[in-house]
């Protein structure tokens, strides 16, 4: 292995990390065929195919994928210590790569991003918006934002806002036409608003006697976006289960009318996580300190 197989190497990483060459190429800023160009070049200095193509798929052999395991931490270490230079100096700087799903991004992030960056012009955020559960070392994020619950193994968490409470909502005129549900079984009986997240159909998160109980809901539409939840409910369609800081105003003006309000327990809200392994940059933790400020109590 000579080093200058180390841009090759790099191009490999990507083209797994991003599943393509069009996905590596729009990564690094090249075109499709210099991907597939520097790859060929390194699997012809290795001896050894890397990747599997066919017309629809590019995955990496079992070589491949026994060289991105070793390789992968050292790719991040060098990446942290690049990014780590940006950092030097008497502010925090640099480009901070974080995912987070749109609540996060709706409640935590958006409201406070004007003071964020007049208080840091030196970072730049870059998120990326995706209500799927992300690996953050493989995709080389510095860090993800998630509900306290659904955090990666073997990671730091740091919490950053309160606890959370969802509620079910529906419209004054639809529960005038099918009535008000008085438990979770009566849910069965009603029209009610899925959502779908990349794991599968949401199923709702209540309580009845003290107990944490999960109830399959069913209904004439499934969506894989909170807003339009929304939007579905003040409709009349049917009932909603949503994040309560979602439809605040919509429950003071009327348009909406929360149900089972004692089945809804509060939960442990958004927590930052990054790898136990990694050494935070300053970029990150001014990131958390200040987003801990700014959502304190909330």
């Amino acid at each position: 292995m000579k080093r200058s197989d180390l841009a090759g190497l790099t191009l490999f990483a990507e083209v797994v990390v991003h599943g393509g060459f069009r996905g590596a190429a729009k990564a690094i800023g090249i075109s499709p065929s210099a991907v597939s160009h520097g790859i060929a070049n390194l699997e012809k200095r290795l001896g050894v195919r890397l990747l599997n193509r066919t017309t629809r798929s590019i995955a990496p052999t079992d070589a491949g994928i026994g060289l991105l395991a070793r390789l992968g931490p050292a790719l991040r270490d060098i990446d942290a210590a690049l990014a780590g230079l940006s950092d030097v100096g008497d502010e925090p700087a640099g480009v901070l790569r974080l995912t987070l799903p749109q609540s996060a991004a709706d409640f935590l992030l958006i409201p406070h991003l004007t003071s964020f960056h007049e208080r840091f012009p030196g970072i730049t955020l870059d998120l990326h918006v995706d209500n799927s559960f992300t690996d953050i070392v493989a995709h080389n994020f510095d860090a993800g934002i998630r509900l306290g619950e659904s955090l990666e193994q073997d990671m730091i968490a740091v919490r950053i806002g309160g606890d959370l409470r969802s509620v079910i909502v529906a419209t004054p005129g639809y529960l005038a036409s099918k009535g008000i549900p008085q438990s979770p079984a009566d849910l069965q009986h009603h029209n009610c608003i899925g959502l779908r997240f990349p794991r599968g159909l949401y199923q709702w998160e209540l309580a009845q006697d003290g107990k944490e109980i999960e109830v399959a809901v069913e209904g004439s539409l499934i969506l894989n976006d909170g807003n339009l939840v929304v939007e579905a409910a003040k409709s009349g369609l049917g009932l909603a289960y949503v994040f309560e800081d979602r439809v605040r105003e919509d429950l003071a003006a009327g348009r909406l009318v929360r149900v089972l309000e004692d089945c809804c327990p509060a939960y442990p809200g958004f927590f930052v996580y990054y790898p136990r392994q990694r050494q935070m940059r300053p970029a990150l933790r001014a990131f958390i300190d200040f987003i801990r400020q700014t959502n304190r109590g909330t």
